[in-house]
């Protein structure tokens, strides 16, 4: 199974590029924003950040780069994509999910672990872990307000794309706590939370690793081969 990275101005490509190394020990490429041809990867992850400083909206100009039009393609053959805080917010501007992000209710920029429950594990992201499971993801951003129109979050809850919600606390006012959705086909997930920086104890969580997992086997079961 081959990664790849895209890198925009501002990206925190490295921290999704050494989960891979270190918890699925697979290949991985950093992908200069530039390129569009992804055609050789089965998987994308489109990391945290401040592509292009946040210049206009967070994620809109990254939207519109080259390599958006490999992700693109990569999403409609079915391949799975994953969009991380900024990575969350870049899908949601070139219209791969629905919906918007808004800055925090509060204002500030949070830095902090957040407790999320699993409300699928239906989908290539999240088959190792169960319904219902409380799993503790740090979060850092600025502008993680997600929403939706009554009539989109109606759609999400009726196709099980709600992926992961806030409990105990929501960090930033997103609609109804939701902090990860997916698209209708489970191949695409945006996500606020950084997974890949919980993946060893010493961060404080490894309950990221589960994703990762989950993405591999979702492959392997799927005709995936090296």
């Amino acid at each position: 199974m081959r990664f790849a990275v895209p890198v925009f101005p501002g990206s925190n490509d490295m921290d999704a590029v050494h989960a891979i190394e270190d918890v699925l020990e697979r290949p991985v490429t950093a992908v200069w924003h530039h390129e569009s041809d992804l055609s050789q990867y089965d998987a994308i992850i489109i990391p945290g950040g401040c592509s292009y400083g946040d210049y206009l909206r967070p994620g809109a100009l990254a939207a519109r780069s080259p390599i958006m039009e490999g992700v693109q393609k990569a999403a409609e053959q079915g391949k799975l994509v994953i969009g991380i805080s900024n990575g969350f917010q870049i899908l949601l501007e070139s219209g791969l999910l629905p919906g918007a992000m808004r800055k925090n209710d509060h204002l500030q920029f949070r830095c902090d672990i957040a407790t999320l429950i699993v409300e699928n594990n239906q989908n290539p992201f999240t088959g190792h872990y169960q319904v219902g499971e409380r799993i503790r993801i740090p979060i850092a951003h600025a502008q993680g307000n997600y929403y939706c129109d009554e009539q989109t979050l109606a759609e999400l809850k009726k196709n099980n794309q709600i992926v992961f919600k806030y409990v105990d606390e929501n960090p930033n006012g997103s609609v109804e706590g939701i902090a990860g959705i997916c698209n209708k086909r489970g191949n695409v997930l945006g996500m606020m939370p950084h997974p890949e920086r919980a993946i060893v104890d010493w961060m404080g969580t490894s309950d990221g690793v589960k994703l990762f997992t989950s993405m591999l086997r979702y492959w392997e079961e799927n005709g995936g081969a090296e």
